[in-house]
């Protein structure tokens, strides 16, 4: 009897630890891509060489991965259309034209589904709504069948909202949960700790602040948590490979790769600053552009690798995509872009001349531009000296690229825009058609009329080029290395001192830095 009793137990015992086996056989194989806060941006915007960016990159990343006539799903998630919640009179035609583009963009791409963030409101939701993308409204979701299994897509700015939901999603059998939250990564990460999450993988999808959203963020947790870089400089990239009845295993790869891939990354950003260096000759700098395309490419390639799928269960890889300068680019999302260009310089020109208000007459006893070529009778050294610096063929640049009358850019190719005294009016922009003196110096009216040192501004620090030099545009602008283009004898050194036929150069001491721009 007691050995009947003992024999029952261990086979109770037994009977508690035997576990189905995982769903095994052919893997139902998919791609889902996914945009973030692209806040307007069709490419890139600055003065660095090798910037990250570009809907027609974007574009051609999604039309390969559909050659491989697997079920593709790109998903937008909000703060897409706009950059700012509001838009002045004067830039309201280019924005618009602008959101219409991303939206043609999007539709080209075949877009499953996007998010309505508050910045794509900018215009009025009746503006949004007659784009005619598939939304997706916050604290709902949306569910996709691709091949008899089912994605699920949910949106909310609450984790209480996104625990429920993807309950629910679960209960009816979802194969794959992806939660949006409408917050940064930080409160993300923290939600996600909650036992019972149903969820399978987490986008953090609007950044706390500029800053925040400056770099890309992958956290491999027990629910894989992302943030990705804004202004459309990278994909979120997942590969599925789904079986019937089994929850999604995320696949790592190697230490040794990550480890690689990392290393690698760093020595990116290394050649990218060096690229930029302006102290590099011209020689020297298309052999780092040649070595900084070459370690691209390595690195795409290494986190191109697919680490082996499992002959059972489901399984899901996950990897960023930055969109780098030498990616290629859908032609057809190229002359969309294009398209908008043309476009809008020639609307914004057209408004200029119809509804241009001139810039405001500044107080009494306060100083105007004059424009840089009144400076030169005075300072032909220090002139000299700055037509030979980029500043000087700022404007040149807009034109090469035909977005000369393009709004988001002329305020820092223009010298005075939208100051008082200054350039307020694209049809009305001779003499300030670069950077100049009045740049850094401020308004020179009355230097011009009283040509002393009290009556200028000395540059003191770097504010005034941060303005346009930002972490944004400019991200690899590093003062001290740049001032030696700015700074040279007759402007901020004293002229050579001639004598008996020797050269001597005084010791100036450190060079004055330039000052902050006021912009408005």
């Amino acid at each position: 009897m007691r050995f009947a009793a003992v024999a029952a137990l261990l086979l109770l015992s037994c009977n508690r630890d035997v576990r189905p086996e995982p769903p095994s056989g052919p893997a139902t194989e998919a791609t889902l891509f996914f945009t973030s806060e692209l806040e307007g941006y069709l490419g890139p915007c600055g003065c660095s060489e090798n910037m990250r960016g570009g809907i027609d990159r974007a574009a051609f990343q999604v039309a390969e991965a559909r050659k491989s006539g697997k079920p593709v799903l790109l998903i937008d998630t909000g703060d897409t259309l706009f950059g700012t919640r509001t838009i002045a009179e004067e830039a309201v035609a280019q924005q618009e034209r602008k959101a219409k583009t991303l939206a043609q963009a999007m539709t080209l791409m075949g877009l499953a589904a996007k998010v309505n963030g508050p910045l794509d409101d900018a215009r009025g939701a009746e503006f949004r709504t007659s784009l005619a993308l598939p939304e997706l409204p916050s604290d709902t979701l949306k569910s996709f069948e691709l091949k008899g299994h089912r994605v699920v897509v949910i949106s909310s700015a609450k984790g209480d909202t996104l625990f429920t939901l993807a309950a629910q999603a679960r209960a009816a059998k979802a194969s794959v949960i992806v939660g949006l939250f409408e917050g940064p990564v930080d409160e993300a990460l923290r939600f996600t700790q909650r036992e019972g999450l149903e969820l399978d993988l987490v986008l953090a999808t609007r950044g706390r602040d500029a800053l925040s959203t400056e770099t890309n963020r992958l956290v491999m947790t027990h629910v894989p948590v992302v943030q990705l870089q804004s202004k459309g400089r990278s994909l979120l990239r997942v590969e599925l490979f789904l079986r019937e009845g089994a929850k999604v295993q995320w696949l790592k790869s190697p230490s040794e790769t990550q480890r690689e891939l990392e290393a690698l990354s760093q020595r990116i950003e290394l050649l990218r600053a060096q690229v930029n260096d302006p102290s590099v000759g011209d020689e020297l700098k298309v052999l780092k552009k040649a070595k900084l395309e070459e370690v691209i490419a390595r690195r795409e390639a290494l986190a191109a690798e697919q680490v082996p799928v499992p002959t059972t269960g489901s399984a899901a890889s996950a990897r960023i995509v930055p969109l780098e300068t030498s990616f290629e680019k859908l032609a057809e999302a190229t002359a969309l872009v294009k398209a908008y260009d043309r476009d809008v310089g020639e609307a914004n020109l057209a408004w200029a001349k119809q509804h241009g208000v001139e810039c405001e007459t500044p107080e009494p006893g306060k100083p105007s531009y004059v424009g840089t070529e009144f400076c030169r009778a005075c300072h032909p050294a220090a002139y000299d000296v700055w037509k030979q610096t980029k500043h000087a063929k700022a404007h040149e640049a807009l034109v090469a690229e035909g977005k000369n009358n393009h709004l988001d850019c002329v305020m820092c190719h223009l010298t005075g825009w939208k100051e008082r005294g200054g350039v307020c009016r694209l049809d009305q922009v001779e003499g300030k058609t670069h950077v100049g003196c009045e740049s850094c110096h401020g308004p020179g009216s009355s230097h011009l009329s009283l040509p002393l040192k009290t009556t200028i501004f000395v540059p003191k620090d770097a504010t005034a080029c941060v303005t346009c030099h930002d972490r944004e545009n400019s991200p690899h602008f590093d003062l001290e290395k740049y001032l030696p283009k700015l700074i040279a004898p007759g402007h901020g050194l004293p002229m050579p001192v001639v004598d008996a036929g020797v050269v001597e150069v005084p010791d100036a001491g450190a060079p004055s830095k330039p000052a902050k721009k006021s912009r408005k």
